[in-house]
């Protein structure tokens, strides 16, 4: 049901930053729990980070600690703040509805996503 665009990906070296941007279409965004999943070469897309309605999250093993999962209700927007890159988060990252546990994706239907790479 939600429409996203995600965006902000991109090239960087080991060690550095990016901040991903999920933006979402329509007024009901507010009542959706939402995350970002990734998917590298030649692996299954998995859950990175997902943020309830009101703010509680919940992270991949692989990532607590560097990454950082926000929204902004207002501007229907979800973020990832990633820190402390590593080439193993070379990847397309994805962003989707959650369940109530904010485990898995709940839309059957996956957008583009954005491109990030990382790498010496």
């Amino acid at each position: 049901q939600v429409q996203v665009v995600e965006s902000g990906g991109g090239l960087v070296e080991p060690g550095g930053s990016l901040r991903l941007s999920c933006a979402a279409s329509g007024g009901f965004f507010s009542f959706f729990a939402m995350g970002w999943f990734r998917q590298g070469p030649g692996k299954q897309r998995e859950l990175v980070a997902a943020i309830s309605t009101g703010g509680y999250t919940n992270y991949a093993e692989s990532v607590k600690g560097r990454f950082t999962i926000s929204r902004d209700n207002v501007k229907n927007t979800v973020y990832l703040q990633m820190n402390s890159l590593k080439p193993e988060d070379t990847a397309v990252y994805y962003c989707n509805r959650v369940d109530l546990s904010l485990s898995y994706a709940t839309d059957a239907s996956w957008g583009q996503g954005t491109q990030v790479t990382v790498s010496s």
